[in-house]
C-alpha cells in the first residue's frame, strides 16, 4: 500500500513540475517566495502554523493532502485497518511476481504521429486540473505506473523470481470458480451432550477365524527348441539337426514361521532330436527324466534343521542309441529310490537361496523292471533286478537371481556307498526376454563308477549340453 502512494507521488511531480519554495529569514521573519506558474496557482493554499512563539509559512498542495497525507495516517498505530482503502488496480505489484507482456507492448507500440506546429492546438488549463480525480486516479494511470515499475525491474531484477507468465494464467480453469462457501454448524451446544444410539448389535453373532495358509505353491513351465540345416553339399561337411525340450516344474512348500519346513517337488523332461544320419530311427530322446523330491525339516538352531529327505527318479519312453535297435532303457529301468537323514543349512537372501543338506545315513535302491534291458549296464549282477546301497549323502542347491532378467539354478549330488561314488551336477542358466519368451543353456555333468562301461575307451566323466530357444512361462 505504501508503494502505491510513493509512486503516485512521483508521477505527481514529474507529471506537473511543481516547484514551490520558502525562505525564513534568521529572525523568524516570514517571507514566502512563489514561483508557481499561473495554471498552478490557484491550487497551492498558503497556511499559517503557529510553533510557540514564532509563526511559519507551510505550502501545501491540495494533492500533498489527497495522495501522500494519507501515510500519515498509515504510520499511526492508533489508525483503524476500516480506515485505510485498498485499491485493486495494483494487484500486480504485491502478488508473486508474474511476466506480463503489457509493459513491453506499451513502450514498443507507436501513438505518436507527427502534424505541422501550427497545427497543434493550446493546451487547455482544465488538463492540470488536480480536482480531475479520472486524470490521477483512473485505471488507466495506474496501469501505466505499474508497467513502468515491472519493466524496470524486468531489465534490472532477479527474472528468477519469476514464477508465472501471463499465457499460463490464462489456461487456468478454476481462477473464476465461485468460492464454496462452507454453511456454519448451527447445532444447539446441548445436542453435542447428548447420547448418541449405539448400533444394534445381534444377540449371537458367528464368527470366523481363518488360520493363515503356510502352503506356497508355484510352477514353472517351458518349451525349447532349436534348428539347424546344412545342405548335402555344404564344403565342410555335417548334417541337419532338430531338438525339443520341455520342461515342467511344480513346487508345495510348507513353512510356519516357526520350526517346520516342508519341500515337495515334482519335475518332468523331455527332450527329442532328430538326425538324417540316424538311419534306425525316426528321432532319438535325448532328455527323460521323472523326479519326485520330498524334504522334511525341523528346525534345530538360527539357519540348521534336522531332516529327513526322499528322492524317486525314472523316466517316461524307450531310449536307445543312433543306429542301433536295442533298448538301452525304459519307463522303471532304471528307478533309483533314496531315503537320507541329516542336517539341511540354509542361508535364505534377497537374490539367492542356498541349502546344503549333509546326510550321514543313506538308503538308495535301483530298480530295473525291464527284461530287454541289460541290468549289468547300471551296476546290477546279472539276472538281478533290485540292488540296495547304503552310503552318504551331500546335496548343495542353490537359486541365485543374477538380474531381473537372469536366473540360475544349480543342484550338486554326491551320493556314495562307500564302494561307489555317483555325482551329479544339473545347471540351468535361464535368460528371460519378456513373461513367455526365454533362451536356456542347461548343462548336466555326471560321474558314476558303479557301473563298469562296455567299452574300455569310455570315461566314468559324462557331459549333455543343451542352448535352445522358446516359449517360458511361470505362476
Amino acid at each position: 500500500m505504501k508503494y502505491r502512494y510513493l509512486s503516485l507521488l512521483l508521477a505527481v511531480f514529474c507529471s506537473i513540475g511543481a516547484d514551490a519554495r520558502i525562505h525564513l529569514t534568521p529572525d523568524s521573519a516570514v517571507v514566502p517566495r512563489d514561483t508557481l506558474s499561473d495554471i498552478l496557482k490557484p491550487h497551492f493554499v498558503l497556511k499559517l502554523k503557529k510553533s510557540g512563539q514564532t509563526t511559519t509559512l507551510d505550502t501545501v498542495s491540495l494533492l500533498y493532502e489527497q495522495y501522500i497525507g494519507v501515510l500519515d495516517y498509515l504510520n499511526d498505530p492508533a489508525t483503524p485497518a476500516r480506515y485505510i482503502a485498498s485499491d485493486p488496480d495494483y494487484y500486480r505489484l504485491f502478488m508473486p511476481l508474474v511476466y506480463y507482456s503489457s509493459p513491453v507492448r506499451r513502450i514498443s507500440t507507436i501513438r505518436w504521429r507527427p502534424q505541422p506546429l501550427d497545427t497543434l492546438p493550446a493546451a487547455p488549463k482544465e488538463l492540470f486540473s488536480v480536482y480531475d480525480h479520472r486524470y490521477f486516479a483512473s485505471k488507466q494511470k495506474a496501469d501505466a505506473i505499474v508497467d513502468k515499475v515491472l519493466l524496470y525491474y524486468y531489465t534490472h531484477g532477479d527474472l528468477h523470481r519469476i514464477v508465472m507468465t501471463e499465457e499460463r494464467m490464462k489456461h487456468f480453469k478454476d481462477a473464476n470458480r465461485p468460492l464454496e462457501r462452507k454453511e456454519p454448524d448451527r447445532r444447539s451446544i446441548l445436542k453435542l451432550f447428548a447420547t448418541e444410539p449405539s448400533p444394534e448389535v445381534p444377540e449371537s453373532a458367528e464368527m470366523h477365524v481363518r488360520r493363515p495358509n503356510w502352503w506356497v505353491t508355484t510352477g514353472n513351465g517351458s518349451l525349447q527348441m532349436s534348428q539347424n540345416y546344412v545342405s548335402d553339399n555344404w564344403y565342410k561337411g555335417g548334417e541337419s539337426s532338430n531338438t525339443l525340450l520341455a520342461n515342467l516344474l511344480l513346487t508345495a512348500n510348507y513353512n510356519d514361521r516357526q520350526k517346520v519346513q516342508w519341500e515337495n517337488l515334482l519335475e518332468f523332461k523331455l527332450g527329442f532330436a532328430s538326425t538324417p544320419s540316424d538311419e534306425v530311427h525316426s528321432y532319438l530322446i535325448n532328455t527323460d527324466q521323472i523326479r519326485l523330491y520330498s524334504k522334511l525339516g525341523v528346525q534345530a538352531a538360527s539357519k540348521w534343521f534336522y531332516t529327513i529327505s526322499t528322492e524317486l527318479k525314472t523316466q517316461f519312453f524307450n531310449g536307445y542309441k543312433a543306429n542301433k535297435p536295442e533298448l538301452v532303457s525304459a519307463f522303471l529301468a532304471p528307478a533309483d529310490w533314496s531315503v537320507s537323514i541329516g542336517m539341511d543349512y540354509k542361508l535364505p537372501k534377497k537374490k539367492f537361496n542356498l541349502s546344503v543338506f549333509i546326510a550321514p545315513l543313506t538308503y538308495t535302491m535301483r530298480y530295473v523292471g525291464n527284461k530287454e534291458v541289460d541290468e549289468t549296464s547300471f551296476g546290477l549282477e546279472e539276472g538281478q533286478s533290485v540292488k540296495h546301497d547304503y552310503g552318504s549323502q551331500i546335496q548343495p542347491t542353490l537359486s541365485w537371481t543374477i538380474i531381473p532378467s537372469i536366473t540360475l539354478n544349480s543342484q550338486l549330488n554326491y551320493l556314495t556307498s562307500y564302494k561307489w561314488t555317483r555325482i551329479e551336477w544339473e545347471n540351468t542358466l535361464n535368460f528371460v526376454l519378456n513373461r513367455y519368451l526365454s533362451t536356456k543353456l542347461y548343462v548336466y555333468a555326471r560321474y558314476d563308477d558303479s557301473a563298469t562301461p562296455k567299452n574300455e575307451s569310455s570315461s566314468y566323466f559324462q557331459l549333455k549340453e543343451l542352448l535352445s530357444f522358446g516359449v517360458n512361462y511361470k505362476w
